[in-house]
């Protein structure tokens, strides 16, 4: 299945929390800081069933006509106007920040028996090793400077990338692991004033809903016959991005009424690019 697509290495960037206001609220959340700060806590904000969506995490460009919600890399600026989401590879390591983790983390990336890296050979990427309560909470503290980051910038919600890494993990990680990871990563991007959207993992959306995400972001999901999991469990709160027409007609027939569809290039390019395609219900 189709994931996501390689990005750049991501910032380290730690920040204190903002969020904007758009669409149904569904928790209070408390300040970033410790006792001087004295910002009042904001509310976080799912985005609302239904919303016209282009997924930008290629590149960002100005959002079509009609657009209400859009998904950028946490490298971009959110898209004014409208709900942007930030997305953060979660749980494994964008392609060409591989050597950051060999030299400043080498703990933190799943080995196999004979001390390799385990890698998801579809898209380069190291699975991070979050077999460990103490493991999980260092890369939490990383994940989480980013989650800030993307507050600090004006994003309204986190797309949290991979949670289904415990299926390239050469059976070295669990379901359970990645809901404990979830979990804390839930409670950081809330914690900053942001919702936070389950990224894929179908079999894992209702247990994703009760650990704390707002909204799922899946890809393929008409494709694989997966939409109605999603929408059940996020009531209908739910972003679907197709890279093939007959996964996008499907999606557009059995569940364009239910959740936000759109067709776009595998690679996500910023319009005017080769190779650029976007289609929407």
């Amino acid at each position: 299945m189709f994931q996501r697509v390689p990005r750049a290495l991501r910032r380290l960037t730690a920040a204190a929390a903002l969020c904007g206001a758009f669409g149904t609220a569904l928790t209070g959340c408390a300040g970033s800081g410790g006792e001087e700060d004295k910002a009042a806590p904001r509310a976080v904000r799912a985005p609302e069933p239904g919303l016209a969506f282009d997924y930008q995490i290629g590149g960002a460009y100005r959002p079509p006509a009609g657009v209400r919600a859009v998904s950028r890399d946490r490298t971009s600026k959110p898209a004014k106007g409208v709900y942007t989401i930030c997305y953060v590879n979660a749980f494994q390591a964008q392609p060409d920040a591989g050597d950051w983790w060999q030299e400043h983390h080498p703990d933190l990336v799943l080995r196999d028996a004979d001390g390799a890296p385990v890698v998801d050979r579809d898209w380069d990427e190291l699975v991070l090793d979050i077999s460990t309560r103490g493991k999980r909470e260092r890369l939490a503290r990383i994940v989480g400077e980013w989650i800030d980051g993307c507050a600090k910038d004006g994003f309204q919600a986190v797309e949290a990338d991979n949670l289904d890494s415990h299926e390239r993990s050469e059976g070295l990680l669990t379901a359970a692991d990645n809901m404990a990871f979830g979990k804390l990563i839930t409670a950081r991007a809330h914690a900053a004033g942001l919702a936070i959207g389950q990224k894929n993992a179908a079999e894992l959306a209702g247990r994703g809903r009760r650990i704390g995400f707002d909204f799922a972001v899946a890809e393929e999901c008409g494709q694989y016959d997966e939409c109605d999991v999603y929408a059940d469990a996020y009531d209908d709160r739910v972003f679907d991005i197709e890279y093939r027409t007959d996964g996008f007609d499907a999606a557009c027939q059995g569940w364009g009424d239910r959740v936000s569809v759109v067709l776009r290039d595998l690679d996500v390019v910023a319009r005017g690019e080769s190779g650029y395609r976007r289609r929407t219900c």
